[in-house]
């Protein structure tokens, strides 16, 4: 008999909480909004909720064609290949900035992606990568226009 997955939560390698990842099923191809991102999104704490609904409607605005789900038991987003994940650990049990991951999918191999950022909300990782990061609900919203930019001209070179 298979095992049920479990909803309790576990301890991370940093002493803190996090909920376990929700089962998914493969995003599909009509599917914008993801019952699973829904589901992940209840599981965390109120101030932390409002962030990332904040950042999920940006990027699902900024394209018809942007999709989300669960990836990496974080939700992540795609068009023809995942571009960006969030990264909601906690560490030392302090609530850290909300970090999302822009990248150039799994089978990115040597793909330079080059966006402008005249507002310097980037710190690049690599020539695939770069890391977004918002202090509280307040950046999001004063940094809305320059990050759906950057996402816009991401998702063109993914």
């Amino acid at each position: 008999m298979a095992r049920k997955p479990s909803t309790r939560t576990r301890a991370t390698p940093y002493g803190a909480w996090t909920p376990r990842p929700v089962p998914v099923a493969p995003v599909s191809p009509g599917v914008r909004k993801d019952p699973a991102v829904d589901a992940f999104i209840r599981t965390l704490e109120p101030a932390r909720r409002k962030e990332v609904e904040a950042v999920r409607k940006i990027i699902l605005g900024v394209s018809p064609d942007v999709r989300e789900g669960i990836k990496w038991n974080a939700p992540s987003f795609c068009t023809r290949e995942w571009f960006a994940t969030l990264n909601l650990r906690e560490k030392s049990g302090v609530r850290p900035e909300l970090w999302l991951i822009l990248h150039a999918g799994a089978n990115a191999k040597g793909k330079i992606v080059k966006v402008a950022d005249p507002d310097g909300l980037l710190t690049r990782l690599g020539k695939d990568r770069a890391l977004v990061t918002f202090a509280d609900a307040k950046a999001i919203t004063a940094r809305r226009r320059a990050f759906a930019q950057i996402v816009r001209e991401w998702i063109t070179q993914v």
